[in-house]
């Protein structure tokens, strides 16, 4: 059985699981998660980003399409004695319900078909035909589950078009910054933290 250790956590792994990687740690040492949050971590995948932002926050809800990532992450909880966040299956927000200060994301980016989802390692990875038809459904969506002044951090490749994301969020009353970036080969992996203007 393949564990891995993050920042004093400990995590089992699985092949249909999507494994942290360059981009998770991106996130997890970019995270604007403040003592007391309320937090949903969407596309949770091992559970891993959810379980470092339960150290701070109140509660936590982890969500997945893919229900082996889902499996896998109560697992993770219950193998690091992490009570206070929960774990479900749900497309985006479809199984979601109330506010919260923070809300992450970690993308699936690369263009795909939908004949190319074969097994369900493929949602974390494949985004759409244009890499960004996933991610663009969560921002037409995300305001409605945010409080006032709540931010959101979401994971993207610089091949899907980083300043689409930054346009739309801002068109919904978010104000917008790079948070983090870092090159690899071909592309950079970039952190985009939106925050929620109360008046919005």
């Amino acid at each position: 059985m393949a564990f891995f250790y993050y920042k004093g956590i400990k995590l089992k792994l699985h092949s249909q699981v999507y494994e942290p990687a360059e981009d998770t740690f991106l996130l997890a040492e970019n995270l604007k998660i403040r003592e007391g949050d309320i937090a949903l971590d969407v596309g949770t995948g091992t559970g891993i980003i959810a379980l470092l932002m339960a150290k701070k926050a109140k509660f936590v809800l982890g969500v997945d399409i893919n229900p082996i990532a889902v499996e896998l992450a109560k697992e993770n909880a219950r193998i690091n004695e992490i009570k206070n966040v929960e774990f479900r299956v749900s497309d985006l927000f479809e199984n979601v319900e109330g506010k919260f200060d923070i809300i992450t994301f970690n993308s699936p980016y690369l263009p795909g078909e939908a004949g190319e989802l074969k097994e369900p390692i493929d949602l974390a990875l494949i985004g759409g035909k244009r890499g960004r038809e996933v991610l663009d459904r969560f921002i037409s969506q995300v305001k409605d589950y945010l409080k006032p002044n709540g931010i959101v951090q979401v994971v993207q490749s610089s091949i899907t078009g980083v300043e689409d994301t930054i346009e739309k969020f801002t068109k919904l009353g978010f104000s917008v910054e790079i948070t983090a970036k870092k090159r690899y080969f071909f592309e950079e992996i970039l952190v985009i933290t939106a925050k929620l203007n109360e008046s919005s």
